[in-house]
């Protein structure tokens, strides 16, 4: 009787370790302002090398107008995978003055294949994939975010 019970101690441990989850990431608000008005999604941010790495990785489902925001501080040539994000995701690549670069839509969940920036980008949106063709987000977009000097 001892002995299930320190097994069942040590499977609760276990299981516990293997679900951590990540440190909790500042949420802030950011506004698309598009063709047919303003799209508000409230976003992770996700500013130091280690949130960025692990990104929505994991994550089974994203709230409606969530995601996350990268934040990389200088302008570069950016490329994301979706190696154990389970979410499909439309990732908006978005120049130092706020301006949608790019859109890659509806990435494959669990896909390595490279995504990239079609040129540098201050920062990249993920969002729930297929959500930028239903709010009617395109490329030329201004995004409204602290990191780009233009909350509103």
């Amino acid at each position: 009787m001892k002995r299930s019970l320190a097994l069942v101690a040590w499977l609760v441990l276990a299981t516990s370790a293997c679900t951590e989850r990540a440190p909790a990431l500042p949420v802030v608000h950011v506004t698309i302002d598009t063709r047919s008005g303003p799209r508000i999604f409230t976003v992770e941010l996700a500013s130091s090398a280690s949130s960025q790495q692990r990104g929505l990785m994991y994550r089974r489902e994203l709230a409606a107008d969530g995601g996350m925001l990268f934040d990389f501080h200088n302008d570069a040539n950016m490329s994301f995978w979706m190696k154990n994000t389970y979410v499909s995701l439309d990732m908006l690549f978005i120049r130092s003055d706020g301006t949608i670069s790019s859109i890659a839509p509806n990435a494959v969940p669990l896909s390595t294949t490279p995504i990239r920036s079609a040129e540098p980008v201050r920062a990249v949106l993920e969002i729930n994939g297929g959500k930028a063709v239903e709010l009617g987000i395109g490329s030329g977009d201004l995004v409204h975010a602290a990191l780009f000097h233009n909350e509103r």
